[in-house]
């Protein structure tokens, strides 16, 4: 079992299935406890949905309600709904990143395992400074902003070496390797970094050679975030040409994309070949 520091979205997401569960197990719908409790329905509904926090007074009642009474239990979800209401690192930027961002940073933070396939450009929790600096260049942001969003990309990528950090699984298009970001310098530096992220022992990095062909993986670039040890626990960020998708519980289409990702694990390179692929590729830069 994977060990995970926690975050406010992770104690708020424990909180909510904690007490799906309570009331699953009194066989009690959403409407018998907002009869019992003169609540409204859609309060219950909110609550469990994770759309609204809960404060310690309601879910005393909730627990006393579903004759939750161990001291010790009561104590455990009572601090578990304190922990979800402190404040997080990527908190500080909601007011320069939009919502839905706010909301995938704080996914990604929570994860005890992310999967990712990318087929457009280096996935942003292993790209270099400067394959970074270009990228946001393009958006025409001032310089400030561009710090900004370079703090954010550094912030993330600290998962990567944090001691409790997710396992991370990528799947990488070989086309990758080869699109023109920046100068030639700027394409070693990250081929170098691809090379040294893939030592760590939580990371795996695969090439998806062209010679697979035509396969699933093509529809969009996607993340999984699975975000506990409890089955089916996953949100998706889909990658779209507009504006990215980001379903935050588990749905058909979710399911969908965890399956598209073991199939593409399967027709990938496997990961004891990437540092091969990308000195071949390096020796290719050297000769431009």
């Amino acid at each position: 079992m994977t060990s995970r520091s926690t975050t406010p979205l992770s104690e708020h997401r424990h909180l909510r299935q904690a007490l799906r569960q309570a009331r699953d197990t009194r066989k009690l719908t959403q409407r018998d406890v907002a009869d019992a409790l003169e609540w409204s329905t859609s309060k219950i509904i909110r609550i469990e949905n994770g759309s609204v926090g809960i404060s310690i007074t309601d879910l005393k009642a909730l627990l006393l309600h579903y004759e939750v009474t161990d001291s010790g239990e009561v104590e455990r979800l009572v601090q578990m709904a304190r922990a979800s209401k402190q404040s997080a690192w990527w908190q500080e930027h909601r007011h320069f990143a939009p919502p839905p961002f706010i909301a995938f940073l704080g996914l990604e933070a929570s994860a005890v395992r992310i999967k990712q396939f990318q087929s457009l450009l280096v996935p942003g929790l292993l790209q270099s400074p400067q394959y970074i600096a270009v990228l946001t260049a393009l958006g025409g942001v001032t310089d400030e902003e561009a710090r900004r969003w370079a703090e954010i990309r550094a912030r993330r990528q600290e998962l990567i070496t944090a001691e409790s950090g997710p396992d991370l699984s990528f799947i990488l298009d070989e086309s990758t390797l080869y699109r023109q970001i920046g100068d030639n310098a700027t394409m070693r530096e990250q081929l170098e970094k691809l090379k040294e992220t893939a030592e760590h022992p939580r990371v795996s990095i695969q090439i998806l050679p062209y010679s697979a062909g035509i396969h699933k993986g093509m529809k969009s670039s996607f993340e999984i975030f699975e975000l506990s040890e409890e089955p089916e626990d996953y949100a998706l960020l889909l990658e779209q040409p507009y504006k990215d998708q980001l379903i935050q519980e588990t749905s058909d289409e979710t399911m969908e994309f965890v399956q598209i990702f073991f199939e593409l694990e399967k027709i990938a390179l496997p990961a004891s070949e990437t540092r091969r692929v990308l000195d071949d590729r390096l020796r290719e830069i050297d000769k431009e």
